[in-house]
């Protein structure tokens, strides 16, 4: 747990910084929102690469599942961040279950997959709200799912990241891989939204 602790004295001091220039008039949590988009508007990024890829190879969507770490390095990618590899959990959507994504304790999250984390993802509220009231919190995110699908919460950590695979949207059969990655968005691999 020691990094753990570390990184949440990171994610502390950045959310400060935030709050201070939020303070003084100089930015808020959408502009910030917004240069995060775009910086990550020139391509799609990495994450939905990988959900574009699952929703076209059954196969890789399978060992997705089963060892995420294993199937990035198929595209080239890696949850590597320095000596030792984080490792990663992909949760599939379903039309009964919906997963979303939080740290409870700092801000961790994957974002070699996801790019930038969004400012709400660190705020307090977010991160103590979602976990008690899930159905509530993605409804002010514009998600409102019938109260007969099942929310599970996925609390992510210094070692351990998660991503959510959005279902594939109704309508895109006949859409290639590259098409479909640029429906994907950081919201939907959170969890936040729907694809």
């Amino acid at each position: 747990m020691t990094g753990h602790h570390s990184n949440s004295e990171i994610a502390v001091r950045v959310r400060r910084l935030e709050e201070r220039l939020i303070g003084a008039g100089l930015t808020s949590d959408d502009q910030l929102d917004g240069i995060i988009g775009q910086v990550l508007s020139g391509s799609p990024v990495n994450g939905a690469r990988v959900v574009a890829r699952a929703w076209v190879d059954p196969a890789f969507r399978d060992r997705l599942l089963v060892d995420a770490n294993g199937a990035l390095g198929e595209l080239g990618l890696s949850m590597s961040t320095g000596p030792q590899a984080q490792r990663l959990t992909v949760v599939a959507n379903t039309p009964t279950t919906h997963n979303v994504l939080v740290c409870t304790l700092c801000s961790c999250y994957p974002i070699s997959l996801l790019g930038p984390s969004p400012s709400w993802y660190k705020s307090e509220a977010y991160r103590s709200r979602i976990v008690r009231e899930p159905r509530a919190v993605l409804a002010e995110f514009g998600l409102g799912l019938p109260e007969e699908t099942e929310i599970v919460v996925h609390d992510t950590s210094a070692e351990s990241r998660h991503m959510v695979l959005p279902m594939r949207p109704e309508g895109t059969t006949g859409l290639g891989e590259a098409e479909l990655a640029v429906l994907v968005t950081r919201d939907g691999l959170i969890g936040t939204a729907a694809v």
